[in-house]
């Protein structure tokens, strides 16, 4: 009986853990996510102002792949 519960104290604190971690993780991917999107946008609004793929993509610290598709998405909106 003792045994189990210490294992299910045991079991909680772990399940607290990983909720913990979980929560902890996805505040990071969130963050990430959020920053993605923001250097998105600011290429979007260089790419209006004609400003250059290879400076958009130093500047934002997207990949000058990521800039080019950003420009032709942008394109099939015009």
């Amino acid at each position: 009986m003792q045994e189990s519960v210490i294992y299910q104290k045991i079991e909680a604190q772990a399940k607290e853990k990983g909720f913990a971690l979980g929560r902890e993780e996805g505040r990071v991917l969130g963050r990430e996510e959020g920053r993605e999107e923001k250097a998105r946008l600011i290429a979007l609004n260089l790419l209006n102002e004609e400003m250059s793929v290879d400076l958009i993509a130093r500047v934002t610290r997207l990949t000058v792949e990521q800039v080019q598709q950003l420009q032709r998405s942008k394109k099939l909106l015009e």
